[in-house]
C-alpha cells in the first residue's frame, strides 16, 4: 500500500474565536497529506494533467472525534486502498505528541478524460503503471 504522512502545525489563521480549527480547514490538511502520497508515486496533480486526466474529488467524508486547536502539531495520514476504479485515500490526523487520533476521513476521486470531458470507470493504464501493476 502506498502510505505518507505529513506533520503540520495549526496556524492561528485557521482558528475561530475558541481557537480550535474551523472545521471547513480539514479539506486542506487532506490535501496536503494526499499530495504527498501522490508524490511517491510521480502522479501528483501535473503529472495527472500531462497524462490527460483531472482526478476531480466526488466524495469526502471526515469524522471530528476530536478538535485541533491552534499551535497543536498534527500528524496527518494518507494511505491509498482502492485505484481499480477509482482513487479512495483513507486519512487519519493525529496529535504529533501523544499519537492519540483525533480525526478521520476519506476522499474519492474519479479519472475524467480532460480532452472529452468524459468520467472513466475504470481507471487509466497510466496510473496502474504509476503503481507497478502494468495493466
Amino acid at each position: 500500500m502506498v502510505k505518507a504522512e505529513v506533520e503540520l502545525e495549526i496556524p492561528f489563521h485557521d482558528v475561530d474565536v475558541m481557537r480550535i480549527a474551523w472545521h471547513g480547514h480539514y479539506a486542506k490538511y487532506l490535501e496536503i497529506a494526499r499530495c504527498a502520497l501522490l508524490e511517491q508515486i510521480d502522479y501528483n496533480v501535473p503529472q495527472m494533467e500531462a497524462s490527460g486526466y483531472a482526478w476531480p474529488v466526488i466524495d469526502m467524508r471526515i469524522r471530528y472525534a476530536q478538535p485541533l486547536h491552534f499551535q497543536q502539531r498534527i500528524c496527518v495520514e494518507a494511505q491509498l486502498v482502492e485505484w481499480e476504479n477509482r482513487l479512495k485515500v483513507e486519512y487519519q490526523i493525529k496529535d504529533a505528541n501523544t499519537g492519540r487520533r483525533l480525526t478521520k476521513a476519506y476522499t474519492v476521486q474519479v479519472a475524467v478524460d480532460t480532452g472529452s470531458g468524459e468520467m472513466l470507470y475504470a481507471s487509466p493504464p497510466v496510473l496502474l503503471s504509476k503503481l507497478g501493476l502494468e495493466p
